[in-house]
């Protein structure tokens, strides 16, 4: 579990993983990251009283670094990934290792399923499980068992991220994306199922959410740099629909000033996008309380424009830094 700044949900989190029906020996490994608020001592507490949670320094303060602190001080050939603001059913470790032997998987993983508790939160949880927020990605709208690129957590064979070296920590995002990556091309299998379903607190502000889509764009540009073979059209989505928004507004109100009506109709375009969210979030958040709903449209603007602008300003020297071999 790498932790950094979860006052808010740690205790809630790990209790959700002692409270496993796994009926074999479970220990959870705590990285703890430079926090600035009251975690280190939440999580000083919780190993006081629970013999099974340890933890680890994460000077790094990084994901990906964090992660490979807690694999290296794990001790069994199964490795479960959890964070510090996720919420696990009580069978999600039992149903986990049930499915990697089924499916003699190398990483298996289920549904990111966002909860909010505020208005704001029940927003971005809509929109984080709708295809119009995030796209058709299984691990975020469900769908059918089988083959996918990546998954939400991960319970890993430890043979497999020891195969692939671990989590790049050159990657302060998309990291899951990337080893997944490695894990496939190294001739694994990452697979999805719905069967495992973990519970997922979205951010509770505009800036926070802005700031988590911005760095998911910036980083999702590095990871396709690296692996052009993983070019995708959901990928790409919202970078062309924040320049052509942006395009159409530039040649609108140059025909406003030049009384052109040529360049007037550029208008339609971000008349068209406004029109396309406020109708998705009518239909997607048509079962939230009112003040979420009307949050809605605010939200699916703030994911696509910050995931468009960290993608197009994501700068090459990024992926010179992720480049080279993971030691």
């Amino acid at each position: 579990m790498p932790v950094l700044d979860e006052e808010r949900h740690l205790r809630e989190a790990v209790l959700g993983v002692l409270d496993q029906d796994y009926p074999g020996e479970l220990e959870l490994i705590m990285a703890l990251g430079p926090s600035r608020d009251r975690t280190d001592e939440i999580a000083a507490a919780l190993e006081r009283e629970h013999p099974q949670v340890r933890s680890v320094r994460n000077p790094a303060g990084t994901t990906p670094a964090a992660l490979n602190a807690a694999v290296a001080a794990a001790r069994h050939g199964v490795v479960v990934r959890v964070d510090g603001h996720a919420l696990f059913p009580p069978d999600y470790v039992r149903t986990a290792v049930e499915v990697l032997e089924e499916t003699k998987a190398d990483n298996v993983g289920g549904i990111m399923a966002a909860e909010g508790v505020t208005a704001f939160e029940q927003a971005v949880a809509c929109a984080m499980t709708s295809p119009l927020g995030v796209g058709s990605a299984r691990f975020h709208t469900g769908g059918e068992a089988g083959e996918v690129d990546t998954v939400y957590l991960g319970v890993f064979r430890r043979e497999a991220l020891e195969r692939v070296g671990g989590y790049d920590e050159s990657y302060q995002r998309a990291q899951d994306w990337e080893m997944n990556h490695r894990i496939r091309t190294s001739g694994g299998v990452v697979w999805f199922t719905p069967r495992l379903r973990v519970s997922y607190r979205p951010r509770p502000d505009v800036r926070r959410l802005g700031r988590q889509y911005f760095d998911y764009g910036r980083w999702r540009r590095v990871v396709m740099r690296q692996h052009p073979e993983t070019v995708s059209v959901r990928y790409l989505a919202p970078p062309a629909a924040l320049l052509t928004v942006v395009a159409g507004t530039a040649a609108g109100l140059a025909g406003v000033a030049t009384g052109s009506a040529l360049l007037r109709a550029g208008f339609l375009a971000p008349g068209g996008y406004l029109a396309g969210i406020l109708a998705g979030s009518a239909w997607n958040g048509r079962r939230l309380p009112a003040a979420a709903l009307v949050r809605l449209p605010v939200v699916f603007a703030t994911m696509h424009g910050c995931w468009g602008v960290g993608f197009l300003t994501s700068p090459a020297s990024l992926a010179r830094r992720a480049a080279g071999p993971v030691e």
